[in-house]
C-alpha cells in the first residue's frame, strides 16, 4: 500500500489536507523510481519529529515551500535576470521572479533585491565580486578613465585584474562569531582577497567598536563585512557604517542567520542593516523559514552589476528554488511572521536564563537575538563533540562551535551553539524552553568522556548515566508529542 493510499484509509473525509495528500503522492512517485531514495525521506521526518532541532541554522519550512520545488520549472534554464534573459522561453519564470523580488522589498524595505544566489555562500561570493566590480568602474584606473569592463583592451584589464584581486577585506573571525566567508584562511574569500580578521573584547565576548575602528583604520580595507554565525547578540549597524566611511570602505552586511528577525521587526533603528549598509547578503532558510538558497539586498548604485551575478559568479538560476523563495518571502510579509520572530528572540532568552541559573557559562552572557553559545568544556569538562553527541544520544539535536579564543580548533571546539528558530516555529515558548535548558544541563552533568581519555579525545567516545539518559530521552518524546512536526502527514 502506498504512502497516499495508507493515508487516505487512515483519517477522515473532513480532515484530509491537500499540501500532505500533494506531499504523499510525491513520495510515491519518487518510491516509484527510487524506493531507497524515499525511504530516506520518510525515515528524516521520523528523525526530525523525534528530535528537538536546536541548530541554529535550521528550521522548518511549510509545506507549500516544499512542493513548490518539485515541478517543471527546474527543467527551465534562465540565465539573465527578469525580462532580459539570455534564453527563449523565460515568460512565466521572469513572473515567478519578479514576484519574488517584490515581495523581498516589500520585506525590508530596500532599494533593490536580486534572488538567484544557490546558498549563502554564493550570494557572499555575488556581493564580493560586485564590491570589486563596482569600486573599479567608479574609480579612475591608472589613467584609464571610468571605462566598462568590456571597454578595456587585454592589457588595461590585466591591470583592472590586478587591482580587484589585491584589495582587502575584513570580517569577524570565525572564532569570534564570523562565518567561513567572511575571510577564514580556508575559505575562497581569504584567496581572492588579502584578509583581515577583527575579534571580540577578550573579557566581555562583545563587539568593542572602538576596537574595531582602530584596527579598520590600520588595514583600510575596501570591503567590511558585518555578520556572524555564532555571535548571541545585535550589532550596532550605524557605528559599523561610521568605521566603513572613515577609510572609504564599502560596508557588507551578511544577515544569513537574523534575516528573519530583520523581516519581523525585531531588529530595528542602529539593528536593522539595510538602511546603513550598500549590499546586505542572506540565506533564506534559517529564521526566514525559507527554502535552501540565498539573497542579496543592495542600495540602486549597485542594483546593475548585482543583477548580473550570473554570469559574474553564478551558473543559471534554480527557476524552482526561486518560486519557492517567492512563497516564502511572502509568508514572512505577515502579522504572524511578526509574532514569530519576537518569540523566536523570547524563546533564545529564556533557555539561556535557565542555563544561566544552573551556573553555566555562555559567550557574551547571554542572548539579543536567535541563539546562543555555551562553553561546555568550561562546565562540563567535555568538547563541544563530545556534548553534541551526548545530546543527539537525547534525542537533542546541536552543533559544536568554538568558544571566542578556543584553543580546541573548528573540529572539537570547547562550546555548543544552542537556536531557538524550528521549535518556535513548531509552536513552543519560554514554559517548554525552561525545561529544555534543564534537561540539557542534567544530561551533560551525566556524561564524561570514555574511559580511555586518549581515544575519547580523538573519537568523542562518552558515557552517559543510563538512568539519566532515559530520564532525558522520555521528556524529550513526550513534549515533541504536544508539538507535532507536520501533524497533517501520516506515514506510519
Amino acid at each position: 500500500m502506498s504512502y497516499l493510499q495508507k493515508f487516505l484509509k487512515k483519517i477522515a473525509e473532513n480532515k484530509r489536507s491537500s499540501s500532505a495528500i500533494a506531499y504523499l503522492a510525491a513520495l510515491d512517485a519518487v518510491h516509484e523510481a527510487f524506493p531507497a531514495i524515499a525511504d530516506s525521506i520518510v525515515q528524516e521526518l521520523k528523525d526530525q519529529r523525534s528530535h528537538l532541532k536546536l541548530i541554529a541554522s535550521e528550521n522548518f519550512c511549510t509545506l507549500a515551500v516544499q512542493l513548490a520545488m518539485g515541478n517543471l520549472l527546474t527543467d527551465k534554464y534562465a540565465e539573465g535576470f527578469p525580462f532580459h534573459r539570455f534564453y527563449a522561453g523565460c515568460d512565466n519564470v521572469d513572473q515567478i521572479e519578479s514576484l519574488a523580488v517584490q515581495e523581498l522589498k516589500k520585506i525590508f524595505n530596500c532599494d533593490h533585491a536580486y534572488v538567484q544566489p544557490h546558498s549563502g555562500a554564493d550570494a557572499n561570493m555575488v556581493a564580493f565580486w560586485s564590491i570589486l566590480v563596482y569600486r573599479v568602474q567608479k574609480k579612475e584606473v591608472e589613467g584609464l578613465g571610468r571605462k566598462n569592463l568590456d571597454e578595456l583592451t587585454p592589457e588595461e584589464y590585466e591591470k583592472v585584474r590586478e587591482l580587484m584581486m589585491n584589495q582587502k577585506v575584513m570580517g569577524m573571525s570565525l572564532n569570534a562569531g564570523g562565518h567561513l566567508t567572511h575571510g577564514y584562511r580556508h575559505n575562497i574569500s581569504s584567496k581572492m582577497m588579502h584578509a583581515f580578521a577583527y575579534d571580540v573584547n577578550p573579557k566581555t565576548g562583545l563587539l568593542d567598536y572602538s576596537q574595531i575602528q582602530e584596527e579598520v583604520k590600520k588595514v583600510k580595507p575596501a570591503i567590511l563585512i558585518a555578520g556572524y554565525s555564532a555571535y548571541p547578540r545585535f550589532i550596532d549597524f550605524a557605528a559599523m557604517r561610521e568605521i566603513a566611511d572613515s577609510v572609504g570602505a564599502t560596508l557588507m552586511v551578511d544577515m544569513a542567520h537574523f534575516a528573519g528577525l530583520v523581516a519581523g521587526g525585531v531588529m530595528t533603528g542602529n539593528h536593522n542593516p539595510i538602511p546603513f549598509a550598500d549590499i546586505v547578503t542572506s540565506t533564506t532558510h534559517k529564521t526566514l523559514r525559507g527554502p535552501r538558497g540565498g539573497i542579496l539586498l543592495c542600495k540602486n548604485a549597485y542594483s546593475e552589476v548585482v543583477d548580473k551575478g550570473c554570469p559574474l559568479v553564478l551558473g543559471g538560476p534554480l527557476p524552482h528554488v526561486i518560486a519557492a523563495k517567492a512563497i516564502a518571502f511572502k509568508e514572512a510579509n505577515t502579522h504572524a511572521f511578526k509574532t514569530y520572530a519576537h518569540q523566536i528572540v523570547a524563546n533564545s532568552k529564556a533557555l539561556s536564563e535557565e542555563l544561566l541559573t544552573h551556573g553555566i557559562p555562555l559567550t557574551t552572557g547571554g542572548s539579543d537575538n536567535h541563539l546562543l553559545v555555551m562553553n561546555v568544556e568550561q562546565a562540563f569538562g567535555l568538547t563541544g563533540r563530545q556534548a553534541e553527541l551526548a545530546l543527539r544520544e537525547a534525542f537533542m539535536t546541536v552543533n559544536r562551535n568554538a568558544v571566542p579564543f578556543d584553543k580546541k580548533g573548528p573540529w572539537y571546539t570547547s562550546g555548543v551553539r544552542i537556536g531557538t528558530p524550528a521549535l518556535t516555529t513548531l509552536g513552543m515558548k519560554e514554559e517548554q524552553m525552561k525545561e529544555i535548558g534543564a534537561w540539557i544541563v542534567k544530561l551533560l552533568k551525566a556524561t564524561r568522556p570514555g574511559k580511555d581519555a586518549k581515544e575519547a579525545i580523538s573519537n568523542s567516545k562518552i558515557e552517559i548515566v543510563p538512568a539519566v539518559l532515559e530520564e532525558v530521552r522520555k521528556n524529550v518524546t513526550g513534549l515533541l508529542k504536544q508539538f507535532p512536526l507536520y501533524p497533517e502527514i501520516i506515514i506510519d
